[in-house]
């Protein structure tokens, strides 16, 4: 099988735990996961982003995305929107759409938000969209996970979520924990079924 993809962006590092919890959850499946994250979109045209990150996860290609069996995608909410990174990334997949590269592939979405009702869904919702239109398949979490019914921070059916306050003071909770881990062991578990 090949690797899972985790892809994420992360300014302050929520995302990117979230995104290491994942990749924890398909390996425990049994699945490789791949971790990648996206540069910095500059303003100035002539400023570039490093053609290596200085740490973390290196940046995602498009071939990432060709060769996984199945993708987690993570933002940061931006006005209940994706960030614009991330954004950026996928508006430059037109040609994988075009060889319908991702469709039928299994793919899932998690956020980080400053504050408890600061767009946690609508985040999730929007990040949907692009995998939607490369005809990828849309896996959340069920409500057998028990932290979605007692979790009192992060956490949705259509995927995990963390609040980590306005100067990203809280951490990632038990619970969140639980879920970001369950969702890598659905996702695993949805690709090996795809797959077979």
């Amino acid at each position: 099988m090949n690797d899972i993809l985790v892809l994420y962006y992360s300014r302050h590092g929520a995302t990117r735990d979230m995104a290491r919890l994942i990749a924890r959850g398909i390996e425990l499946a049994g699945a490789r996961s791949r971790l990648r994250t996206v540069p910095e979109v500059c303003a100035a045209p002539e400023a570039r982003a490093p053609a290596v990150p200085d740490d973390g996860a290196p940046y995602a290609t498009t071939d990432d995305l060709e060769e996984c069996s199945g993708l987690a995608l993570g933002s940061p909410t931006r006005f209940g929107n994706m960030a614009a990174p991330m954004k950026y990334f996928w508006d430059g997949t037109s040609a994988l759409w075009l060889r319908g590269s991702l469709a039928g592939k299994p793919a899932a979405v998690f956020t980080s938000t400053a504050s408890l009702h600061g767009g946690q869904e609508t985040t999730l919702l929007s990040m949907m969209m692009p995998l939607l239109h490369h005809g990828m398949l849309i896996v959340g979490l069920p409500y057998s996970a028990p932290e979605l019914l007692t979790t009192r921070s992060g956490g949705t059916p259509y995927g995990p979520s963390h609040f980590a306050g306005a100067s990203g003071e809280h951490a990632v909770t038990a619970e969140e924990k639980s879920l970001c881990i369950a969702l890598g062991q659905r996702l695993a578990t949805v690709s090996r079924k795809l797959a077979a």
